[in-house]
């Protein structure tokens, strides 16, 4: 389920905390992470409030062009794009492309040229940032296969072409990222918008943004200095965390955006730059909260096991009727989640449990810890909280599961946003599979 008030309020208090927060220096667009959940509707509701839409491919810049996103208010990501994908890009005219490395940059001029236009493009780099967040989710690193490194490179001839006047000094000479600012400068068919950073995702720290952000606005005092040119836009990312547990105590909007614009306004002085144009990405902390899965209760069991004193206590087991193929952040980064026994009231006692799912892997575990009624029965429904973003995303067929509907509550009415998936769906394109 997903709550398209709570979405919407979301997508709003970011909107207006950093319109206010960087106000008046500077406008920010907030755009809306489409890999973390998108359909038709969503698309929709996203721009109803004001926001963009960022995609990470082709799929996905489909989807929100069908969901009547203005084309100007797309983004798109990815560290692989294709030919197909650039093409289609530009021949909707999206409001940019993130370009993630040298090969694309020069992709994108040859095709911008031949459809005779140029392509708003800004530059992906990673500011070598460790995010305080899972290994598979920390994207601003250097070892990792985001973006252009700001860490100069070995490679001489990369620093001889991208050199700066003789007695400048620039701490970026040769890193990957100044020679793709250098030639995106000179490539026909490109328009360098701006720079673009993304540290991570499920992040509570501030310090990594700030940190980020301080770095691209001493790049772009550098491109300033070198080239005469001030660049319009400057993406800050996003990947603010969410809570999924008690545990977590992630920050208001309001917070995030007065300490973000605080770095920047005082980043852009200290080098005597305007405040560039902001875009921030919220990520999950727009449609994670929103999103609730609701499963069924199925087989129940009780496995011995060993406490740190070692002494012998037990767990239950508490099987679901889905698991890893609708919610693999528990198999991929050790996600946490908690849940409570929905459809009735049961009063008494609670006992440790263990919400599985009933795929065939040990490791199938959709909330690791958490306290159910004893009096939790077969066909009892459980209710697993802040599950709206990367869960559908994720989603798959394993041991040939149907996928579950999405679907929408609001006002006390319910709208199907993606219908349930059938056997028919899943197997048709198995071109062996005869259906009746």
């Amino acid at each position: 389920m997903l709550s398209e008030a709570d979405f919407r309020a979301r997508a709003r208090s970011f909107r207006e905390a950093f319109a206010a927060a960087f106000a008046p220096e500077t406008e920010v667009d907030v755009f809306y992470a489409g890999k973390a959940f998108l359909s038709t509707h969503v698309a929709r509701w996203a721009t109803q409030e004001g926001l963009c839409v960022d995609t990470a491919s082709g799929g996905e810049l489909a989807l929100a062009l069908a969901g009547g996103v203005p084309p100007q208010h797309i983004g798109l990501h990815g560290n692989n794009k294709s030919d197909g994908e650039i093409q289609r890009a530009l021949d909707a005219g999206i409001g940019r492309i993130i370009a993630d490395s040298l090969d694309e940059l020069e992709r994108i001029s040859a095709l911008a040229v031949a459809a005779g236009t140029r392509a708003p493009v800004m530059l992906r780099l990673t500011p070598g940032v460790h995010a305080s967040t899972h290994e598979y989710i920390a994207t601003a690193h250097e070892d990792q296969k985001f973006g252009l490194s700001l860490t100069p490179a070995l490679d001489l001839e990369d620093a001889e072409a991208s050199a700066p006047e003789p007695g400048e000094t620039n701490p970026y000479l040769g890193s990957p990222a100044w020679t793709a600012a250098t030639r995106a400068l000179q490539l026909p068919g490109v328009e360098l918008r701006g720079l673009h950073a993304h540290i991570g995702s499920q992040i509570f720290e501030p310090t990594g943004f700030e940190l980020a952000a301080s770095k691209l606005i001493s790049f772009l005092a550098s491109l300033r200095t070198t080239y005469g040119v001030e660049l319009p836009e400057l993406d800050l990312g996003g990947g603010h965390g969410i809570a999924y547990t008690e545990a977590d105590a992630p920050r208001h909007p309001e917070a995030i955006a007065e300490a973000l614009a605080a770095t920047v306004k005082q980043a852009c002085a200290a080098e005597d730059l305007r405040v560039p144009r902001i875009s921030i990405e919220p990520g999950r902390a727009i449609v994670g909260p929103a999103g609730v899965t609701l499963y069924r209760v199925g087989v129940q069991k009780n496995v011995p096991v060993e406490a740190p004193d070692g002494s012998t206590t037990s767990r239950r087991y508490v099987a679901v009727d889905g698991g890893m193929s609708d919610n693999a952040r528990g198999v991929l980064y050790d996600a946490e989640y908690s849940a409570v026994l929905a459809g009735r009231r049961v009063t008494g006692e609670h006992a440790l449990s263990r919400i599985v799912g009933k795929h065939c892997e040990s490791g199938d575990i959709v909330v690791r810890n958490v306290y159910l009624p004893t009096a939790t029965a077969r066909d009892d429904l459980l209710a697993v909280p802040a599950t709206g973003a990367y869960c559908h995303s994720l989603s798959s067929n394993y041991n040939y599961l149907t996928r579950p509907a999405v679907v929408a509550v609001h006002n006390g009415e319910s709208q199907v946003l993606i219908r349930r998936e059938t056997e028919q769906d899943m197997l048709g394109r198995d071109t062996g599979f005869a259906a009746d």
